[in-house]
């Protein structure tokens, strides 16, 4: 619900505490559950009642009986929520003894409660940033204990009647205690999976935010997650590809200031780029399949094409299979014939991911792009068949649209055959296909050259609509507004001013795309510092949409010092005929744009 919660917040809390002090144990474990789903909703406006929450988990943070032990673990949980919500500056001071019950409940040997502190723990860590040093030397050894627990207990726990379940008590010899303790280990069996994926995710967290001090624990860390990568269960090689990531950003701080630095982090960028590709073609689980290359992207954009040229040829026939489903993870289940849905959503999640690569590869690489996306293009165009579902459609029109833009001029070889497809989707039923098409013609008439030109009329009819109000999304029509915005840039000449110029003015200022603002404004603005007698013609309109660009929180500086300027060329031309325009505005609004007039 994320704000939505808000009106009910009061009410809520109220319930939810009551609930808490006067339950048993498994309804206070659900309240639990509640409240974090509760501070995690409504963020800042949780702060009220943190401090009641707090007094009531410290009473939970010490129980050390087994059949407590579960509500401890998601006191622990709703802890590390709670430190989210209200934010550094009032959890810090109070953490210490938080931090120390947490650490303590690691002996008590049940699994589910050291998951959970591991979650904790990596809670903290985001909350604290570079605080959470301070921290490292008493948390990392237990997350290490916790990723090097033996397969073994987790496989074949049954049987045994060593020190593995006196942490839970002495064991009678009768029936029912016995049967009762097998079903405890049964647990602790799928527990010891959850806690090391857990565990292998704080390693990863606690280097993201703790960088340089994370120094003493890179190199076992790293040993652990290069095993983890190799995991038998995906959701521990999930944890690993995603931690990696985290891992090489630390040792990008770590090594900046150290004379062998370079080579070193070289070294394990190496280590991981190599675990990423393996994973895109042979790894047989979507998501982490999905993970690895979410994470080249962010390796991409991080650290630029020099960093990943040397596995460019590898990267690109992994992608080139994966847009094939020809990849271990596409390949059909023996064990079922049928797909349900949650293939369908896992193969939306793994073609999301990969189809972000394109772009990524095309920001980092500019027109050198060209040579690979003409290898790539075939393969990923056989996701717009009508045959496909509407989210294919979704997500290769947003792919064009950003390779497009990135690419640049070389997108004019494809516009020929992405056109038809593209102006097909600006009537699409759904609205992110009608934002992304709209977007898209944008780029390819900015970056097409003459390719695109014979389509204008074509683009202008289909772009009508979604500036009328049968449209019901702002994205949308932000996004209209963008691509007349980029074609007027492009051919001015090809577009009937007149017509068009009333037409998108009436649809601003942006409400909700603002990425679309230095497009357009640049747009309105060039016109005006022109002379352009058709926009002249339109002085009233362009005052009040000046006025509330530059009096908008969600425009750049950048934005309003374009239209400040187009504002000043106005008064140049039209001195005190401006006059009465001016007094119609607010004075907020008057104030706002005076602060931009040339000063006489």
């Amino acid at each position: 619900m994320g704000e939505e919660i808000l009106p009910f917040l009061d009410p809520l809390m109220g319930k939810l505490l009551a609930a808490l002090e006067n339950s048993p144990r498994n309804l206070q474990e659900t309240c639990m559950s509640a409240i974090g789903s509760v501070a995690a909703a409504a963020e800042q406006a949780f702060i009220p009642y943190a401090e009641r929450v707090l007094e009531l988990l410290k009473i939970f943070m010490v129980l050390t009986n087994d059949e407590d032990l579960r509500s401890r673990a998601r006191a622990t949980e709703l802890l590390g929520l709670v430190a989210e919500s209200v934010g550094r500056a009032r959890m810090e001071p109070i953490l210490p003894p938080f931090v120390e019950a947490a650490i303590s409940g690691f002996g008590l040997e049940f699994s589910e409660l050291r998951e959970y502190t591991h979650g904790f723990f990596s809670n903290i860590a985001g909350v604290l940033e570079d605080g959470f040093a301070q921290y490292l030397p008493l948390v990392v050894p237990l997350a290490f204990s916790s990723c090097n627990l033996d397969d073994g207990s987790a496989v074949d726990i049954d049987g045994s009647d060593d020190e593995n379940i006196n942490g839970f008590g002495g064991v009678s010899s009768d029936d029912e205690a016995h049967c009762e303790r097998s079903v405890r280990n049964i647990s602790v069996r799928t527990g010891v999976l959850d806690e090391k994926a857990a565990a292998t995710q704080a390693l990863g967290l606690f280097a993201l935010h703790t960088k340089s001090s994370y120094a003493p624990f890179l190199e076992e860390s790293l040993k652990i997650l290069v095993r983890h990568a190799s995991y038998f269960h995906e959701d521990v090689r999930y944890q690993a590809v995603f931690a990696l990531k985290n891992i090489l950003t630390a040792a990008h701080a770590i090594f900046q200031s150290h004379n062998e630095g370079p080579a070193k982090a070289r070294e394990i960028l190496d280590t991981v780029m190599n675990i990423f590709i393996r994973t895109m073609t042979e790894d047989d689980d979507k998501d982490v399949v999905a993970q690895a290359c979410t994470s080249i992207v962010e390796i991409i954009n991080d650290y630029g094409y020099m960093a990943v040229e040397p596995y460019m040829s590898r990267l690109v026939d992994a992608t080139l299979l994966l847009l094939r489903e020809e990849s271990t993870c596409q390949q059909p289940d023996n064990d079922s014939d049928i797909e349900d849905d949650d293939d369908t959503a896992h193969d939306e999640v793994i073609m999301d991911a990969v189809s972000d690569l394109l772009p990524a590869f095309a920001k980092s690489m500019g027109p050198h792009f060209a040579p690979i996306f003409a290898k790539l293009f075939d393969p990923l165009m056989k996701f717009a068949k009508s045959s496909r579902p509407l989210q294919d459609r979704t997500m290769v029109v947003a792919t064009l649209a950003e390779v497009a833009r990135d690419m640049g001029s070389p997108i004019a070889a494809y516009v020929d055959r992405v056109m038809p497809l593209v102006l097909k989707e600006l009537a699409s039923p759904d609205a992110m296909n009608r934002r992304n098409a709209a977007f898209c013609v944008g780029e390819l008439c900015k970056n097409g050259g003459e390719s695109a030109l014979k389509y204008y009329g074509d683009i202008l009819r289909g772009l009508y609509p979604l500036f009328g109000d049968s449209e019901p999304d702002d994205a949308v029509r932000d996004n209209a507004a963008g691509a007349v915005a980029r074609m007027i840039m492009v051919n001015p000449q090809s577009i009937p001013l007149n017509q068009v110029l009333p037409v998108l003015l009436k649809v601003l200022p942006l409400k909700e795309d603002f990425e679309e603002s230095m497009a357009v404004y640049n747009c309105i603005s060039t016109l005006v510092l022109s002379s352009n007698p058709q926009i002249l013609s339109l002085v009233p309109e362009l005052v009040n949409l000046f006025a509330e660009v530059v009096v908008s929180p969600e425009e750049s500086s950048e934005v309003k010092s374009q239209v400040g300027m187009a504002f000043s060329h106005l008064i140049s031309l039209y001195g005190q005929q401006m006059q009465p325009l001016l007094s119609n505005l607010s004075p907020a609004h008057a104030t706002a744009l005076a602060a931009f007039a040339p000063k006489s």
